[in-house]
Order: structure tokens, then C-alpha cells, then sequence
């Protein structure tokens, strides 16, 4: 099985020795999305609900350039500064994956890169 990496200038270049995505057979990788802007590469100031959304569309961006969709994603992981803003959080999350609807997991952690409030990474699948 080959393994392809993907590359958008639609999200933000990698910040360290990773890659954007991964697509392996039917299945996409994705690194961890943070919410940088990608034209600028600056990070997107704000509370949970723009920073999650920056995030997501990072995201969405990678998804399309290998020729997947939100509707594709089987399994997120996303990462929250503070378990308080978990619902703002699903508000937003909901917006690009409700209806899809992927197995997830959400955790609290003490730091992210650049001190973000938030980072989402995700598997999809597209037979």
C-alpha cells in the first residue's frame, strides 16, 4: 500500500517535522490543526468559538485537497484548554461534522502549540 502526503496552501504549512495529511489506501491521516491562518500563517485571535473554527476549516481544507469530504471523517480527536468550553466547542464542531457524525474523543489538555485553545485532528475513509 503507497502512501501519499498531502499538501494545501489552504491550511497552514507545518510548524515542526510533520506533514499536513497522510493518505494511506482509503484511509486520511491528518495532523493536528491548530487555528492558524493559513494566508498568513498567524494565529487566529479569539475565543473557543473562533479558534474552533479555524481550526475545523484547516481541516476541511486538507479533506478536499485529497479529495475527501467531512462526510468521509470516521474518527476525530480534538483537544480543548479548558473542559469549560466544551459546549462552545460542540457548537462549532457541530457546524462541519454534525451530520457525519464521527467517533470522537475530547480531552483537556495544559498546553497546546502557541497556546491555542484548541486542536483537531481527524481519520477519514472514502472507498
Amino acid at each position: 500500500m503507497s502512501k501519499v502526503v498531502i499538501n494545501t496552501p489552504n491550511a497552514p504549512a507545518a510548524i515542526g517535522p510533520y506533514v499536513q495529511a497522510t493518505k494511506v489506501g482509503n484511509f486520511l491521516f491528518t495532523s493536528g490543526q491548530i487555528p492558524l491562518d493559513p494566508k498568513s500563517n498567524t494565529l487566529v485571535t479569539g475565543d473557543i468559538k473562533v479558534q474552533a473554527h479555524q481550526s475545523c476549516r484547516n481541516l476541511i481544507a486538507i479533506l478536499e485537497e485529497a479529495g475527501f469530504a467531512a462526510t468521509d471523517v470516521v474518527k476525530t480527536t480534538c483537544f480543548i484548554k479548558n473542559m469549560n468550553d466544551f459546549a462552545a466547542f460542540n457548537e462549532v464542531y457541530a457546524e462541519y461534522f454534525g451530520t457525519s457524525a464521527p467517533a470522537r474523543s475530547c480531552v483537556e489538555v495544559a498546553r497546546l502549540p502557541k497556546d491555542v485553545l484548541c486542536e483537531v485532528e481527524l481519520v477519514a475513509y472514502k472507498d
